[in-house]
C-alpha cells in the first residue's frame, strides 16, 4: 500500500512542473505487458493495458481520481491493437471503471474478444469504441487524438497525441507494436505519413534491440525451405504460434509459397490459431488489396479442394494426425505430446525466435526442436530509422528486455540527437520539453578485461558484472563458447545443449556424405564461406550449397 501511495504522490508533486510525463506501469519486460499512463497539461490518457494482473494499476488510478475533479481515473484509454500483451487487462479495467472510455482502430474493436475465450459463457459487453484512421478527433478541449496503421497486426496503430496550450502545441506519438515492411496479411507502417509532424516526445518499442535482419522475403524462404525439407524426409512440421498474427500468416505463406502449392499436403489449423483464422475472414475488406484478390480465387483458409488442403483440426484427433507427412499450426500453449504420438513419422517442432513460447520436448528419440525468425517488428535499423524520421525531442524505449533496450539507449547517434528514456515499469519520466536538460550517462554495455596466451592456451578474463545481464544465463548454458573473427574483431558466441546435441548426434554420423554438417566453413549452425550463397545465413546440417569444402580429418 505505502507503494501505491508513493508512486501516486510522485505523479502528483510533478503535476503542473511539467506538461508532459509518462508514468509505466509495464513496459513489457519479462512477463509484464504494457501499459503506460501519459499526462498532457490537465489530460491524462492510458495507453494500452495488457498487465495480466490489474491491481495495481487500478489503486494506482483510484488514489489519482480522488485527489482530482474528475470521477474517472483517466480521460480515455487507447488501444494500439489486439495482442494480448497491449490488450488482456482491459476487461478487468472495464469492469473495475465502467465509465472509463476505451478506444481503438474498428479491426481491432473486433479482435479484441479473442482474449477473452476463457471467460466461458460469460456475456462480455462491447465496451471499446471504434475510431477512424487519419482523422482527428477532439476528446478533452486542447487534446486531439489521431490513428496511423502501423503494420504488425490488422487494427495496429500508432497513436498520435495533440495537446495545445495558449502557448503551443505538444505533440506525442506512441507506436504501439510497429513494422516497417509489409507481411503477407498486413501493410507495413508508411514513413511518409509521420514525417514533419515535429514531434516532441516518441515512445517507441524496442523488441529487437539493435540486431539486423534478413530481408523479410528471405526470412520467409528460408522457413519455408525447412518445412520443404521435413516433409521430403517424410516428417510432419509443427508450428506452435500464438493466436493472432504470426498463424494467420505462416498459414498464408504455406498456400502461396512454391515449395508448397499444388502439393498433395494437409495443413492443420487447432485451437485459438483457428479461432483467430475466423475472425480475420470478418476482416477481409480491411485486408491488403492483394489480400482480397486472392480471397475472390479461392477460400482464404479454409480449402479442402486446392492443394495443400488446409482444414481444421479436432481436439480428438490429434494423435491420428502424424500418421502421414503433414502440416500443424497449433496453440503455443498447448501440450504439444498430443501429436508427437509414438510409433508414428518423426516431427519437426519450429518455433519462433525471441518469443515466450515454452517447449516440452514429447518423445525425444523422433522429434527435433529449431528455431526460425518471421520477423513481426521492426529490427534495429528500421527502429533507428523511424526515430531519425521523426526527429523528437524525447525517445521512450518500452516492450523489449531489459538488454535489448540498453543496447539501443546506448546508440551514440541515439545518445547525441535525443533525450533517451528506458524507464522500468513504477518509473515517473518528466519529460521537459525545449528546456536545457542534461541526458543521463549511457548504461555500460562494454566490459574491459585480460588476455593471457600461455603456450598453446589463451585465456580471456571478464569482470562478473558481465554475469548481472539476463543473457549471460544463455551464453554460459555449456561453458563452451565459439569464437571467430568479424573484420579486426574477435566475437564469442556461447553454444548451448542444443547445437552440442545436433553436433553430437549429426556431425559425425554424416561423415561420409557432402552437406554443411560436415562442410569445414559450417560453425554454431551457420554459413562462414563468403563464396557460398548461404554465407551468414543459418543452415541446417543436411543442407548443401556447391561451395562445400570437407573437413579434414585433424578438424
Amino acid at each position: 500500500m505505502s507503494e501505491d501511495l508513493s508512486v501516486s504522490s510522485r505523479i502528483d508533486a510533478a503535476e503542473g512542473t511539467n506538461e508532459l510525463e509518462c508514468f509505466p506501469y509495464g513496459v513489457h519486460h519479462k512477463d509484464e505487458g504494457v501499459c503506460l499512463l501519459v499526462r498532457m497539461g490537465p489530460h491524462r490518457i492510458l495507453l494500452d493495458c495488457g498487465l495480466k494482473d490489474i491491481s495495481s494499476l487500478v489503486k494506482g488510478l483510484k488514489k489519482s481520481a480522488k485527489r482530482g475533479n474528475s470521477p474517472l481515473p483517466a480521460d480515455l484509454v487507447l488501444v494500439s491493437h489486439a495482442h494480448p500483451d497491449h490488450a488482456s487487462g482491459l476487461l478487468a479495467l472495464h469492469e473495475a471503471f465502467p465509465l472509463l472510455p476505451i478506444y481503438a482502430s474498428e479491426v481491432t474493436t473486433k479482435l479484441l474478444p479473442l482474449n477473452w475465450q476463457d471467460q466461458g459463457n460469460k456475456e462480455i459487453p462491447q465496451f471499446c469504441q471504434a475510431l477512424p484512421l487519419r482523422s482527428p478527433v477532439e476528446f478533452k478541449e486542447g487534446l486531439v487524438a489521431e490513428l496511423y496503421p502501423a503494420g504488425h497486426l490488422p487494427g495496429a496503430v500508432a497513436i498520435l497525441l495533440t495537446y495545445t496550450t495558449q502557448e503551443r502545441s505538444y505533440k506525442l506519438l506512441y507506436t504501439g507494436d510497429f513494422f516497417l515492411s509489409n507481411s503477407r496479411l498486413v501493410e507495413g507502417l508508411r514513413l511518409e505519413e509521420l514525417r514533419g509532424l515535429e514531434l516532441d516526445v516518441l515512445i517507441i518499442e524496442g523488441s529487437y534491440g539493435t540486431s539486423r535482419h534478413p530481408h523479410r522475403r528471405n526470412q520467409e524462404n528460408q522457413l519455408a525451405e525447412r518445412i520443404n525439407r521435413a516433409i521430403a524426409d517424410r516428417s510432419s512440421v509443427l508450428l506452435p504460434t500464438p493466436a493472432l498474427g504470426l498463424g494467420q500468416e505462416l498459414l498464408m505463406l504455406l498456400r502461396s509459397h512454391h515449395h508448397f502449392t499444388g502439393r498433395d499436403i494437409d495443413i492443420w489449423v487447432d485451437g485459438t490459431v483457428a479461432t483467430g483464422c475466423d475472425a480475420y475472414l470478418e476482416l477481409l475488406p480491411h485486408l491488403p488489396p492483394s489480400v482480397q484478390n486472392f480471397a475472390r480465387h479461392q477460400p482464404l483458409f479454409w480449402d479442402e479442394r486446392v492443394r495443400p488442403r488446409v482444414r481444421r483440426l479436432q481436439p480428438e484427433y490429434r494423435h491420428t494426425v502424424g500418421n502421414n507427412p503433414c502440416i500443424v499450426l497449433t496453440d503455443s500453449i498447448v501440450d504439444l505430446g498430443e501429436y508427437c504420438q509414438l510409433g508414428m513419422n518423426s516431427w519437426v517442432i519450429l518455433s519462433p525466435e525471441k518469443s515466450h513460447i515454452q517447449i516440452k520436448m514429447p518423445n525425444p528419440g523422433q522429434t527435433s526442436v529449431e528455431t526460425y525468425l518471421l520477423a513481426q517488428h521492426s529490427d534495429g535499423p528500421g527502429t533507428t530509422q523511424l526515430i531519425h524520421n521523426l526527429r523528437p525531442q524525447h525517445v521512450i524505449f518500452v516492450h523489449g528486455s531489459p538488454g535489448y533496450l540498453a543496447d539501443l539507449t546506448s546508440l551514440e547517434e541515439l545518445q547525441n540527437r535525443y533525450h533517451v528514456h528506458s524507464p522500468p515499469s513504477g518509473t515517473l519520466v518528466e519529460l521537459p520539453i525545449g528546456d536545457t536538460f542534461l541526458q543521463p550517462a549511457a548504461p555500460e554495455t562494454n566490459y574491459e578485461g585480460e588476455l593471457t596466451e600461455l603456450g598453446t592456451v589463451i585465456t580471456i578474463t571478464l569482470p562478473d558484472a558481465v554475469t548481472a545481464d539476463p543473457r549471460w544465463q544463455q551464453f554460459g548454458d555449456t561453458g563452451l563458447i565459439e569464437a571467430r573473427w568479424q573484420g579486426e574483431e574477435l566475437v564469442l558466441r556461447g553454444l548451448s545443449q542444443r547445437e552440442l546435441l545436433n553436433q553430437n548426434s549429426d556431425r559425425f554420423i554424416w561423415s561420409d556424405v557432402d552437406c554443411c554438417g560436415t562442410c569445414r566453413h559450417q560453425r554454431g549452425q551457420r554459413c562462414w564461406n563468403p563464396a557460398s550463397p548461404l554465407y551468414n545465413f543459418k543452415v541446417t546440417l543436411e543442407g548443401y550449397c556447391p561451395a562445400f569444402e570437407r573437413l579434414s580429418d585433424g578438424q
